[in-house]
């Protein structure tokens, strides 16, 4: 399909850099001598790889919202060394992106096809079975926002390992680039609001009906227990797109618009995950070693964790006395259920048996645990040990675990910690 798009000045049309990598578009003109202010190109780019057209054709004119995907420019995103326990490689201790010649700091997105954590997952877990039809989509179709059931995205079959591209979220059905904006491109566009709405992210981030405390159910989270509970009006992409001022693309003259980041900062964000909870000790008894501790979800929309049941938080807390000796410890995990039931030890044997026998015997080998912190939710944890008479601090650790299911002291960041000083009296104190 041809467009007719009219260029102020050579200058703001790098086509020579399209033309020499790419060769993706068709430029005609009726003479050779240099383009004016006045003339009108008939400039013509499709997409014959569909979803699979690399990020990097767009990125010759989306400069900057390319290296904030291929590099997470201008933000905290950090992908720390991971394993997966379950490979029977030992040193299946991997740097995500870097063995590969990607940033540290690569959006999950731009990585998703080369990713050695799920890859191996599916490798040793699944027996190879393709089930990352989330990591190479074709178009989303976007799903009423009401729906009860988000179907899986259908899987993209050429070059997985391109993973999600920027055609994964703006190429439609027919070959045009929607956005929120209606422009004129050197490619057919088209107008849609909703890709600024939490189901341009449904597909991919939520996994079949509801269940609450599952994995993979961010979408249906956000909407059940944060927009119709009314605690906020924020979509998706306002948190973890947070929005600028720019052009969409830098060498042509064309205006600075409201345009969102392409971080989707989240897991591998220190802030981000830093800013959803909230800890606090409370002595519940004065004078007795009754404890609570309050673990408040006051910054996600959703969950936390959210998504893959191998993430986890864990609440560590020790009490020490004046000498600094540990008196009492005790911990708690909250991760997200790998199936429709609770995680149980119970189920282990019963799991080798079932159509997912490593998966589901690693998630229940870690249960029962606490479920995962829905939006809004002030979770609140008991504890009374025993203690002699006596004056004690109660240390508290809220750490973020990416993978529960590795060595413990890999892949964690603290995300909070809080103290309190409090005083045991004598089971005979106050009696005559």
């Amino acid at each position: 399909m041809n467009r007719k798009v009219l260029y102020p000045a050579a200058a703001s049309f790098p086509l020579a850099l399209i033309f020499t990598v790419y060769g993706l578009i068709t430029y005609s003109r009726g003479e050779t001598a240099a383009p004016t202010p006045a003339q009108t190109y008939t400039v013509l780019m499709d997409f014959p790889e569909g979803t699979a057209t690399p990020s990097e054709t767009c990125g010759a004119c989306h400069q900057t919202i390319y290296r904030e995907v291929a590099e997470g420019f201008g933000s905290d995103l950090h992908w720390p060394e991971v394993k997966n326990s379950a490979s029977p490689d030992p040193a299946v201790a991997m740097l995500e992106g870097a063995a590969r010649g990607t940033s540290r700091s690569a959006t999950a997105h731009f990585i998703a096809g080369i990713d050695p954590w799920p890859v191996d997952a599916a490798r040793i877990e699944e027996q190879g079975k393709a089930c990352n039809v989330c990591h190479y989509p074709q178009p989303l179709e976007y799903p009423d926002i009401s729906t009860i059931k988000v179907e899986k995205p259908t899987p993209r079959s050429a070059h997985p390992e391109r993973g999600i591209t920027c055609a994964s979220c703006h190429l439609t059905s027919d070959g045009k680039i929607s956005g929120p904006y209606a422009v004129d491109a050197p490619h057919a566009t088209v107008r849609d609001e909703r890709i600024r709405t939490s189901v341009a992210c449904a597909p991919c981030h939520s996994l079949g009906g509801r269940v609450v405390g599952k994995q993979t159910q961010t979408f249906l989270e956000w909407r059940e227990d944060f927009q119709k509970a009314g605690l906020g009006a924020q979509q998706c992409q306002d948190c973890h797109m947070p929005k600028t001022i720019r052009k969409l693309a830098e060498d042509f003259d064309v205006p600075e618009r409201v345009a969102s980041r392409h971080l989707w900062t989240g897991g591998h964000s220190f802030q981000r995950i830093g800013s959803a909870l909230t800890l606090a000790i409370e002595q519940a008894a004065q004078g007795k070693p009754a404890l609570q501790f309050h673990v408040t979800n006051v910054g996600a929309g959703h969950s936390v964790p959210t998504g893959s049941n191998r993430r986890a938080v864990y609440l560590a807390v020790d009490i020490v006395d004046a000498s600094a000796r540990v008196m009492a410890h005790r911990e708690w995990m909250f991760a997200p259920w790998f199936g429709d039931r609770p995680d149980d030890k119970a189920f282990v044997e019963a799991d080798r048996q079932g159509p997912e026998p490593v998966a589901a015997t690693q998630a229940d080998a870690q249960g029962p645990h606490e479920t995962i912190i829905r939006a809004g939710e002030d979770r609140i944890l008991d504890w009374g040990p025993e203690l002699p008479a006596g004056r004690y601090t109660v240390r508290a650790h809220l750490i973020y675990d990416l993978n529960r299911y590795n060595d413990r002291t890999f892949d964690q960041h603290e995300l909070a910690q809080r103290a309190l000083e409090i005083e045991v009296a004598s089971a005979r104190a106050g009696t005559r």
